[in-house]
């Protein structure tokens, strides 16, 4: 099968639907434009979708071009057969065909290569051949100088044999099966008398089928830094088995017992070490995939939390002998206010801070209080919580997560943003950015230091951004991004444009002012036609005289949209003055294929131009349950157990979640914990961002564990 024929099978898709995302892609087009706005081409896969196919066929290319690769490299050789030529093109995975080209890949000196080199080639082949040869007698043919005894001919013999046998990809391929279906997974401490948070894992063993992707990170990591000793482990007899299934004939002779000593020895020495090291690969390998996996699931919850829209907000960086660093933002981000105050040293202080604060509180209206959770935030919490009780503020607070903040506030973005304040007040703005607008804030911080994975750091670095970075990017262009508003970092995210276009678009608004259009875009440096048409449809221009531009229709279909109003007696006017209820209703009463046809556009497309003309340039993210925040702060000595509280789940992995329950330390839902059904993994039922109700099971205020329960006992 060729490349289209494999990825239609795999995903379930139409040849037509895979030639249509394969040549868009091809041609430069990005994931959310093929998915939003080339429906008809595709036929309406989405954008997960569309970023599987292409990920696929990525790598089945990588996949043809290895295979021609090797396919040359053997024909060098001379030694290309129409079984091996057979056996290349079947092979569907890269290391099959790895296997195949094991025994001709160029080696080092081995042991095998001295044997071959003292003529003892045609003695190994004789041994596997078992043809009933007296071979103890055949090997006196083989003695030499270099070649004193029987014994050593026979020996070299072997070792070429146990090479042989090394490099048979049947051996390798049943022998990779074996210990991915019976081998187990045996974990000892390195030294049982040191201490360590992998206590659990000193004496710990599971079969491979069954280890779960985070017990394979942990073991990874602990035997990283000489905690663990880890081996992978079948029954030997099993194992040698395979090996006489394939090399021993059934007619015994003197041939057999020497040729079963080699392909233990083979075995013993070159192959297992070689699989067990493949299947500790495949493990963490999986592992790897189901944690990147979990992490882009819990970013993309992160990243489309509903901001708090037009709100004064109020940002605490806590801190102790630094102290606690303060910033107000108005409605919009604008810094309009920063300080600095000392909660945690006298009383004098304090008292001071409290002043200052709510001074600041009454002369910007603030609405909303974002604390940050690092250093002295359980300090800064009570803090905020006593002030606002002793000035009866309404305003409310949150504890908001910092992490990645610090990186940020130091960063040559930063810098760039905010020139005339320090990386500590740059840090404290970020934390109230951070909830007003989650997604415009985040996307300045690269997404492996949100927070919000397991054994991030131990992920592959290349694949972990790839997949990232698709999230991030996703969930910009799903709610779009204000043009005039909009930092470079916010930009870059943006379908079709990079870093540099993006500091010229924003170069380009500081120059002349705000855009007033769509169309203007075409003005800004290095902002190409396909980059135009890349981007245009997830910009918005909310003053512009087109009313169309604060939409996500796309302009190319400006024309078809209007025609669309006209036809059903609406202006463009209409638009912003949101008076085209019951557009669609209208339209399906006339029939939505028959307006299609007379636009010259397709059904899909019209569909998305009448959701967007009944709600122009809608934030997705409006339509999920807002924040909690908090007025009252509880300490970890306040719970009892079977105490019931709201909280917000903070980190979704694979053996339960994280739950913000306002006592500074999150508490853990175990996966069992979570409903009375079977669930395999916790983001069958909570996603990062949950406003969810639990009860406490038990508190260890010396470990600072909370065990929380979704199950009203």
């Amino acid at each position: 099968m060729n490349i289209v024929e494999i990825v239609s099978k795999e995903l379930n898709l139409k040849d037509w639907q895979v030639n249509a995302v394969i040549s868009l892609s091809d041609e430069g087009c990005t994931i959310p434009f093929i998915a939003r706005y080339r429906k008809e081409a595709h036929g309406s896969l989405d954008d997960q979708t569309i970023h599987n196919l292409i990920t696929r066929v990525e790598y089945l290319r990588g996949l043809e071009k290895r295979r021609d690769e090797i396919a040359a490299a053997i024909e060098e050789q001379g030694k290309m057969t129409e079984e091996i030529k057979e056996a290349l093109e079947k092979a569907e995975q890269l290391s099959v065909l790895e296997d195949i080209y094991r025994p001709f890949r160029p080696k080092r000196r081995t042991r095998a290569t001295v044997a071959k080199e003292k003529g003892l080639e045609p003695l190994a082949e004789l041994i596997l051949a078992q043809d009933g040869a007296d071979i103890f007698e055949a090997a006196k043919e083989y003695l030499t100088d270099e070649v004193a005894s029987v014994e050593e001919a026979i020996a070299g013999a072997k070792d070429i044999i146990a090479e042989i046998a090394s490099d048979n990809p049947d051996v390798r391929r049943r022998l990779r099966n074996l210990f991915s279906v019976v081998g187990v997974v045996a974990v000892k401490a390195a030294d049982k008398e040191k201490d360590s948070v992998y206590t659990m894992y000193y004496d710990f063993s599971e079969p491979v089928k069954k280890i779960a992707g985070h017990r394979v990170l942990a073991i990874d990591r602990g035997e990283k830094e000489e905690f663990l000793k880890v081996r992978v482990s079948i029954e030997e007899q099993k194992a040698h088995n395979v090996l006489f299934d394939v090399f021993i004939k059934e007619n015994f002779c003197s041939a057999t017992d020497i040729l079963r000593d080699a392909l233990i020895d083979s075995y013993d020495r070159l192959i297992e070490p070689s699989v067990e090291r493949e299947t500790r690969a495949m493990l963490t390998d999986e592992a790897c995939k189901g944690a990147i996996k979990n992490f882009s699931n819990n970013l993309h919850q992160l990243l489309m939390q509903p901001p708090v829209k037009n709100k004064v907000t109020m940002g605490l960086d806590p801190g102790y002998r630094t102290g606690c660093k303060v910033a107000v933002v108005d409605g919009i981000g604008r810094v309009v206010d920063t300080g600095v105050i000392y909660i945690t040293h006298s009383d004098a202080q304090k008292q001071d801070a409290k002043k200052r604060v709510s001074a600041m509180i009454a002369k910007h209206n603030v609405e909303c209080i974002a604390i940050g959770n690092g250093t002295a935030s359980k300090e800064t919490e009570m803090f905020i919580s006593e002030l606002l009780k002793e000035t009866a503020s309404k305003a409310l607070y949150m504890v908001v997560s910092e992490a990645g903040a610090s990186v940020y506030s130091a960063s040559k973005l930063a810098a760039e943003e905010f020139p005339e304040y320090d990386l500590t007040l740059r840090s404290a703005i970020s934390i109230a950015r951070r909830l007003q607008d989650p997604l415009a804030e985040l996307v300045k911080i690269e997404p492996k230091a949100i927070g919000v994975g397991q054994y991030q750091h131990d992920m592959p670095p290349a694949e972990l951004s790839k997949s990232l970075d698709f999230v991030v990017e996703d969930c910009v262009n799903s709610v779009g991004v204000d043009l005039n508003t909009a930092s470079a970092a916010l930009l870059s995210r943006v379908s079709g444009l990079n870093s540099a276009v993006a500091k010229n678009i924003v170069n380009h608004r500081t120059e002349n002012g705000a855009f007033k259009s769509r169309s203007e875009l075409k003005k800004v440096s290095k902002l190409g036609p396909k980059a135009f048409e890349q981007s245009a449809g997830f910009l918005r221009v909310t003053d512009s005289k087109e009313p169309l531009d604060a939409t996500a229709v796309h302009p190319e279909s400006y024309k078809a949209a209007n025609a669309l109003l006209k036809e059903l007696g609406f202006t463009s006017k209409d638009i912003a003055g949101n008076k085209l209820d019951g557009i669609y209703e209208k339209c399906e009463n006339i029939g939505f294929s028959s307006i299609a046809d007379r636009l010259g556009i397709g059904v899909p497309t019209l569909k998305d131009i009448l959701s967007e003309l009944q709600k122009p340039g809608r934030d997705p993210r409006d339509e999920l349950p807002p924040p909690m925040l908090r007025s009252d702060v509880l300490e970890m000595k306040d719970l009892k157990p079977g105490m019931e509280i709201m909280g917000t789940v903070r980190n979704v992995i694979d053996f339960g979640a994280f739950v913000d329950i306002g006592v500074h330390q999150d508490g853990l839902v175990h996966i069992s914990e979570i409903c009375d059904r079977f669930i395999k993994h916790p983001s069958e039922v909570l996603k990062t961002g949950d406003i969810v109700k639990v009860y406490v099971l038990s508190v260890d205020e010396n470990k600072k564990r909370i065990s929380l329960t979704m199950k009203k006992r």
